[in-house]
């Protein structure tokens, strides 16, 4: 699992950005939420990495 923040606002930024902060869960600004460490994941990751702060989640 990695534990996803969103830091910076998705106030003027592109569509398909906001969309993909989106289908994360991510809102607003200091959401956060945990997604499983996949390849999907890592794919939408590596498209908004300006926008938010990656750390490893609960391992259960």
């Amino acid at each position: 699992m990695v534990r996803i923040t969103l830091i910076k606002s998705l106030n003027g930024r592109h569509d398909k950005h906001i969309a993909t902060a989106h289908s994360l869960g991510l809102r607003r600004i200091g959401s956060v939420t945990e997604q499983p460490d996949n390849e999907a994941t890592r794919g939408k990751l590596a498209q908004i990495r300006y926008l938010v702060k990656v750390s490893q989640g609960e391992t259960r």
